[in-house]
Order: C-alpha cells, then structure tokens, then sequence
C-alpha cells in the first residue's frame, strides 16, 4: 500500500453557491509528482474543487465552505493562513490563455517582483520559459507584448508565469479547450515534462486527453466523487456503473 503523505487533501469537503450545492462532502488525497485529472460532466464541480486548492473561491460572493482542506498537513482554511502565500505555493492556469498587457519578459518577472524576489531576474526569465519549453521561440523579443504570441504560445507563456512563483502544485482548468490540436499537444508535452517537478492536478472534459497524460483520476458526478484511482485502471476496469457509462460516452 502506497503509504506516501498527499500533498492536498480534503475530508468531508462541502461546497455552495448559496443554498446552490456544488460539492457534496467529498475526501480526496492528491499525491505529489503526479498529474490528477478531474473528470465529469460540465456543472458536476471540478472547476469548483480545482479553486478551494488555491483559495481562489474566496472571491465568490455567497459562496460557503465547510469541512476541511489540507495542504502539506496545514489546514488550508485555518484563520492565521494567508491565502496569498497558499497562491504562491499552489499555482493556477485557467482555461483562456490570459498573460498580462505587458511585455512577455514582464509577465515573468511581475509576480515575484510583487513578492519581493532578490534573485536575478534575467536568469528567473530564461529558466522559466525554458521549462516552459517557450524559450528557444520568444529568447529574441523578451520585450514585445505577450499578445504578440500565438494562443499556444500564450497558454504556455502562463504556464511559464506560474513556474516563476516557484509553486509546489500547478491547477490547471481545462487548459487546452481554446487552443487548436497541434497546440494542445505541445501543452499535454508540456505536462509530461513538468510531472517530474510539480504536483499537476488538470481538469479536463477530454476523456482521451486524460488517459493520456494524467497518472491518477478523479470522476466527479453532481458534487459528488463517484470513483477514484489510477488511470488506467478507472478508464479499462471501472469499479462503478456510472464511471463506466461515462468514459464509454453513454452519458455527459
């Protein structure tokens, strides 16, 4: 038995929008260096679950939170956590593409500015948009608008802005849905080669992109988690009715 600590857990996690449920007392553990994806129809939570591991739902008005959420065995929500230092540590790309209006060099460089990095920022630049894997392509016009780039480019320029902040988790919500195929694979490349640094944990609505980058997966179903495990055995040998009827495409 896999007796690794979680780098993110949750017990008995509720969520609402009101007198709206969005999850229904879920408990997840999320082990590090491996990417989670988080699967299920559109309106079953993920995106909801994906903004509680990075505080990000605290700025939802009405929004009401109970049980707990832990990351690295501190109670996320306890009232003496900063959740701005929880955002440094835990790292989010949203679906759209969304760099700063600046130069891209300044995308880089802005957050940790903000945090008061003492190191050399050339050097902060150049190793996160290297791992990235944006580098060889935007090295010669640092200081052009990020909107320069291409939408590919863009997304993964976000990704570089993340890696900047030095996080421990990348969230990463449907990150490919507004780019084009050959985009997309260049971010699923991406993932892979950042598993080995980073705890990935990706929302996705494709069932094909999920078998194939992510190691773990979680099936949420109407706030609640339905099944959970390894990939691969939850997309061949699904151990409920609901899982299997929806990676075979029967519902959602």
């Amino acid at each position: 038995m896999n007796q690794e600590a979680p780098i993110l857990k949750t017990e008995g996690l509720k969520i609402s929008y009101g007198s709206t449920p969005a999850i229904n007392g879920i408990s997840i553990e999320i082990r590090p260096n491996r990417v989670t994806a988080v699967i299920g129809p559109s309106g079953c939570g993920k995106s909801t679950l994906l903004r509680t591991f990075n505080r990000m739902n605290d700025f939802i008005p009405n929004i009401k939170t109970e049980g707990q959420v832990w990351f690295r065995g501190q109670n996320m929500f306890h009232p003496k956590v900063d959740p701005v230092n929880i955002r440094k540590h835990v790292g989010m790309v949203f679906q759209r593409p969304n760099p700063f209006p600046k130069s891209i060099y300044k995308n880089i460089t802005w957050g940790p500015t903000i945090h008061s990095y003492a190191g050399n920022l050339d050097e902060l630049v150049e190793k996160s948009l290297k791992r990235a894997a944006l580098w060889d392509e935007v090295k010669s016009r640092l200081h052009d608008s990020a909107f320069d780039l291409s939408g590919g480019q863009q997304q993964r320029l976000c990704i570089a802005r993340t890696i900047a902040m030095n996080p421990d988790v990348i969230l990463m919500d449907e990150p490919c849905s507004a780019l084009d195929p050959k985009a997309t694979a260049r971010i699923e490349d991406l993932i892979g080669e950042l598993r080995s640094r980073y705890t990935i944990v990706i929302v996705t609505h494709n069932m094909q992109q999920a078998a194939r980058i992510s190691d773990e997966t979680l099936f949420l179903y109407e706030g609640n988690l339905i099944e959970s495990g390894k990939t691969k055995a939850l997309f061949t040998n699904p151990t409920k009715q609901q899982t299997e009827d929806y990676i075979t495409g029967r519902f959602g």
